[in-house]
């Protein structure tokens, strides 16, 4: 039989397991402040690497400039079409990918949180 001491020690431990999953938040983009119809510049609430978007319409995905402060940037000739997938590298191996996660009348300044637990 479990002592006293063994089951309040278990369900601590427990309650620690889970308090760790429920502090999981959504990835979310801020659009940096000098984005334009023909810049877009995203900021993560969490470091990731190798970003690129897709554009509406596209068959492909291009990757973006990254900056000295955590920033990513796509500037082009022609007004850029949204709504932008977001692809990127994962600590934990290969690439996620977020459809539409910016929206195509995005503004400066604006957040877009995804559904994407992080």
């Amino acid at each position: 039989m479990a002592s006293r001491s063994s089951i309040l020690l278990a369900t601590a431990a427990l309650a620690a397991l889970l308090a760790m999953g429920s502090c999981a938040s959504a990835l979310t983009f801020k659009t940096g402040p000098d984005c334009s119809e023909t810049k877009l510049v995203l900021i993560p609430s969490i470091a990731i690497s190798e970003v690129e978007v897709k554009e509406k319409g596209a068959d492909d995905f291009t990757a973006l400039k990254e900056g000295p402060t955590g920033t990513w940037t796509l500037e082009g000739k022609e007004p850029l079409k949204g709504p932008f997938s977001i692809r990127f590298a994962a600590k934990s191996g290969g690439y996620r990918v977020i459809d539409d996660a910016i929206p195509t009348d995005f503004k400066s300044g604006s957040d877009y949180k995804t559904s994407m637990q992080v």
